[in-house]
């Protein structure tokens, strides 16, 4: 086996690890998901059981921090693309100049690059807007609606 050889087998298996952590992000993700509309949930549910309408209040914001948490978190996986992208690029034209053995400088690279602007843009992709956007929305729309106008 040549040194060519090496390299597109090394860099193929770079590429199949990165996918398999990619994959593992989205099931953590429905992880925070299944977390947040039931901790939301139940601290909303207790508030029936007392006139203190902050409670709604607070169960908004949990929902508001699960969100943030959600879409930090995908922007972790989403920095994992670039390295990626560049990897089925060199495949895709068999040759051309690829170091193998570069995901961590790829991902910090990328990660770093997108900053806050990137977070704000992630949390409202559908995918991560779901449950937390709404049910934040909808808790603080009912706080609202029991505080001042009720």
């Amino acid at each position: 086996m040549d040194n060519t050889q090496k390299k597109y087998d090394s860099i193929e298996k770079e590429y199949f690890h990165l996918q398999s952590v990619i994959e593992s992000f989205d099931s953590k993700s429905l992880t925070i998901k299944a977390w947040s509309v039931s901790i939301a949930g139940a601290i909303a549910g207790s508030s029936a059981f007392t006139d203190n309408r902050m409670i709604i209040l607070f169960a908004s914001l949990v929902s508001l921090m699960f969100w943030l948490i959600e879409a930090s978190w995908k922007t972790f996986q989403y920095a994992h693309y670039k390295r990626l992208w560049e990897i089925e690029a060199f495949m895709r034209e068999k040759g051309g100049s690829i170091d193998n053995l570069q995901i961590g400088a790829s991902w910090s690279s990328s990660y770093h690059s997108g900053g806050l602007k990137r977070l704000f843009r992630v949390m409202f992709w559908h995918h991560v807007m779901l449950p937390h956007g709404a049910m934040f929305s909808l808790l603080l729309l009912v706080y609202i609606l029991l505080q001042y106008i009720l």
